[in-house]
């Protein structure tokens, strides 16, 4: 996922077409998945389409787990938040170079401009699957190793605070920070503090190879393509969830998991209709006068999103086992429902 923020969708090869419903409009689009769109309380979609797994034709499941990509940084940022409620950081305007010196402009980058990827720090997600590629194995210290030496050769590509661009490498160092500040492992951290109180009982760190008894295959193209070495996403996009479990993590995000004045911290907003801007872990896309939080993610064969519509109650649980490189579905998907559904 990488946008541009703030910036306004000039795509237009996507037209607005009245779909009847919004069953029909995933029908059409051949969203292969399960989907939870609700309005005002009620369910506009609340089903599987197609199957979880073609070989033993298992179908889709409120149940069943799906890898989540980059979903998995709402929970990160989640975690930061709740250091700030340990009392483990003073704020998010604190700098790197409090928690490792030798971070190279460690002084410049907050916590804030991590969360919201505003640091500059570029994305070492293609290098190190490539040195996977290569054969090499690298855990998330090496990682932060090779992040390092790439400032270091490059410096960072714009100064903290003045561009927006999305990186993995953010929510890579803020799960370490997570890790070193508590004393608990990034991912224990989270389900001590997230996942157990919410009964989240079925969000766990993902395993380079599923388990297809619990969990629905993912395809590209047809292919089955479910293996991912899960090290590379440490903190940006590892955690595998249900649709229960996303439904109950938006419902919290939506109502009260953040008090008022975490939300005014975290959530961007007065964004001008048309475009989308970064938050603390969450995106704001305005359309007219209907504002919507949310996060996407992409990972080997499965694309998710999670949402809601403060407007009108609406929660929105998007699990996909079927791979969309260019995110052609999620933004259909989100223009159609700002257009027609939730305009």
């Amino acid at each position: 996922m990488l946008f541009t923020s703030c910036s306004k969708d000039d795509d237009n090869s996507t037209p607005t077409v009245d779909y009847t419903t919004v069953e029909n409009l995933l029908t059409e689009i051949d969203f292969k998945g399960y989907a939870i769109i609700t309005k005002n309380g009620n369910d506009l979609v609340r089903q599987g389409f197609g199957l979880a797994n073609e070989n033993t034709a298992l179908p889709q499941n409120y149940d069943l787990a799906y890898r989540i990509g980059s979903v998995s940084k709402t929970l990160t940022a989640a975690a930061v938040v709740q250091l700030k409620r340990d009392g483990l950081i003073s704020g998010f305007d604190q700098t790197l170079d409090e928690f490792d010196i030798e971070f190279p402009n460690g002084d410049q980058i907050t916590l804030a401009h991590l969360l919201s990827h505003q640091s500059g720090i570029p994305d070492y997600q293609l290098i190190i699957e490539d040195a996977y590629e290569q054969g090499e194995t690298l855990d998330e210290e090496d990682i932060y190793g090779v992040i390092i030496e790439m400032i270091d050769e490059n410096g960072l590509n714009f100064v903290p605070g003045e561009g927006k661009e999305y990186s993995n490498s953010n929510f890579l160092i803020a799960a370490m920070l997570i890790q070193e500040l508590s004393g608990t492992a990034h991912h224990e951290y989270i389900e001590q503090n997230i996942l157990l109180p919410l009964e989240m009982e079925t969000t766990y760190k993902g395993s380079d190879e599923i388990d297809t008894d619990i969990h629905a295959q993912g395809y590209n193209n047809g292919n089955i393509n479910s293996t991912y070495p899960m090290t590379i996403a440490f903190g940006a996009g590892d955690f595998s969830s249900t649709p229960r479990d996303m439904e109950t993590w938006t419902n919290a995000v939506r109502t009260n998991w953040f008090t008022e004045v975490e939300k005014a911290e975290i959530f961007a907003r007065d964004i001008p209709s048309g475009y989308v801007d970064f938050g603390l872990g969450w995106f704001t896309t305005q359309e007219g006068n209907t504002t919507m939080y949310w996060h996407g993610g992409d990972i080997n064969g499965y694309w998710s999103m999670i949402g809601f519509i403060p407007k009108y109650d609406t929660t929105i649980v998007l699990l996909s086992n079927q791979q969309d490189d260019t995110g052609a579905q999620r933004n259909t998907i989100i223009q159609q429902l700002l257009t027609n559904e939730f305009d």
